[in-house]
């Protein structure tokens, strides 16, 4: 039986350079998994093993970071994914009947990618918006203030978009 090898990833010059110049600094590692993620959108297994071998760090300190912190992804968001506010305000005036709308709409449930991979549902820590509660995030553009008869328009929007 032959060995089979993981698909290979690329790492941009910019990321090759920016994981050099942090390779000997404390903190590196998170310093540097925020820049995978920013170049990939998630954290792709293969791109782990390679940030392990750049940095000569076991894999499994990687994945114990990645794991840990919340912020990082290990599988990839749909290309709009939708951010929905869960801090105390936003849970209070409505963020968790947001996420179930999102959910009825959508098909998917939190953290998964709709089959024609334009959005995911993710719930999140509080977005530092709270006067605007319940909040969502599209896109990087904050939407505030949101009743969840809004939301077919919103998702609409995007859909639109393609």
């Amino acid at each position: 039986m032959a060995a089979t090898t993981a698909p290979q990833i690329e790492f941009s010059k910019e990321l090759v350079s920016f994981i050099d110049d942090w390779k000997t600094k404390p903190g590196n590692l998170i310093m540097v998994l925020h820049r995978v993620q920013k170049e990939f959108g998630y954290i792709p297994r293969e791109a782990a093993i390679k940030v392990s071998k750049m940095l000569d760090a076991p894999l499994a300190k990687i994945y114990g970071v990645i794991t840990f912190y919340h912020f990082f992804k290990l599988d990839k968001p749909g290309k709009y994914n939708i951010q929905v506010c869960m801090g105390t305000a936003c849970y209070l005036k409505g963020g968790d009947d947001l996420i179930n709308e999102l959910e009825t709409l959508l098909g998917v449930a939190v953290n998964e990618v709709t089959d024609d991979g334009l959005f995911s549902i993710e719930s999140v820590r509080c977005v530092g918006c709270c006067g605007l509660a319940p909040v969502m995030i599209v896109d990087g553009e904050v939407y505030g203030k949101v009743d969840k008869d809004e939301l077919p328009e919103v998702i609409a929007k995007y859909k639109e978009r393609g």
